[in-house]
């Protein structure tokens, strides 16, 4: 069972709104807790964010369930009719994503049939409740989210690099081979999620850095390699072992997915600074990108038995080194750039 920052951290939160409304006095202290529950979020800007999204919807909610109460009473009808009209609106002011909470707001401050005292206490149950989970949120462990995604990257890689090795040769038993490959693609899942985080906190700056742009462009491609690489992996567990084969076909296949692996090993080890300028050569790979394709289209056969999978997966192959190339070019970039910055930070210190 996983035990994670975000799992202590929701608990902490409930503690922490548990202990504020008992310190407050509030009557009925569940209802914070449960606020603190839904409030928790993977990001600080996230955290922020709906913590001024949740104090809109909820106020919306609280006065319309207010005004509910008093003209319709709280009977079951007429909660489901102001729970309609409250989702509604929320769907109209894009705040889907704080329904769930408001609709709490609501049931509860509805329970009171328009005592506008309940109300109110209820509401306030609701705001201590996510403002406990946002301070325990940027006070214990903030979240991290941009190294987290090169980690990840790296143990993706890792994963990835493993089944692309015995995809072909197909020495993995096939039970541990497909548990790995659902598990690798529950965690590129988890990284596409992770850069959408990114891209939408880059959208939210009215003018963001060019070293932030900069960062955005190195994710993008990042997660796109690793995507193409199991894309490979899913064209092989889908076509190659239904087509007929000879061994050198198999040794073709295998010996170019190996350095491709390679090279994309190489590339990550260019992002960290690791490799001496010129440790690898892009442009000899991309030739042997095409050889392989070439080679892979020339022994098409049409007579013999799914011989047009073979090819499913050879273009399969050469996209992913297509994105390989793409992303050489970007680490290139990425220390070109980082090398100036240097050069001129010790010109700087010497003027």
């Amino acid at each position: 069972m996983a035990f994670g920052a975000r799992i202590l951290k929701t608990g902490m939160a409930v503690t922490l709104a548990l202990y504020l409304s008992v310190l407050f006095q509030f009557a009925s202290p569940v209802g914070a807790a449960i606020a603190a529950i839904f409030a928790m979020q993977p990001s600080i800007y996230r955290s922020w964010r709906y913590f001024l999204d949740q104090i809109q919807t909820s106020t919306m909610g609280a006065v319309i369930a207010l005004l509910g109460g008093m003209l319709l009473s709280n009977e079951p009808i007429a909660v489901g009719l102001v729970c309609i009209l409250v989702i509604m609106i929320s769907m109209k002011m894009n705040r889907a994503d704080t329904i769930g909470l408001t609709l709490v707001t609501v049931i509860s401050v509805m329970e009171a049939s328009g005592q506008w005292q309940f109300a109110l206490t209820r509401f306030l149950l609701t705001l201590t409740g996510i403002l406990s989970a946002f301070i325990i949120n940027i006070s214990v462990f903030p979240p991290q989210p941009r190294k987290q995604y090169i980690k990840q990257i790296e143990t993706v890689f890792t994963s990835l690099s493993l089944l692309l090795r015995t995809a072909v040769s197909h020495e993995m038993k096939e039970s541990v081979f497909r548990d790995e490959k659902n598990g690798l693609e529950g965690s590129i899942k988890a990284l596409a999620d992770k850069y959408a985080l990114f891209e939408e906190e880059q959208k939210q700056l009215r003018r963001a850095k060019y070293s932030q742009t900069r960062q955005m462009v190195v994710y993008k491609n990042l997660l796109n390699s690793l995507q193409k690489g199991y894309q490979v992996l899913e064209a092989i567990d889908r076509h190659y072992f239904q087509a007929e084969r000879t061994e050198h076909t198999d040794e073709l296949f295998d010996r170019h997915l190996e350095q491709l692996i390679k090279y994309h090993e190489y590339i990550l080890l260019k992002f960290e600074d690791k490799l001496k300028p010129g440790a690898n050569d892009s442009e000899l790979l991309g030739e042997d990108n095409e050889r392989f394709l070439k080679s892979a289209i020339n022994g098409y056969d049409p007579q013999k038995s799914g011989q047009l999978r073979l090819s499913v997966v050879a273009a399969a192959i050469y996209d992913y080194g297509y994105q390989l190339e793409r992303l050489d070019k970007v680490a290139d970039q990425i220390n070109r750039m980082n090398a100036d910055d240097k050069d001129s930070a010790v010109l700087s210190e010497k003027l």
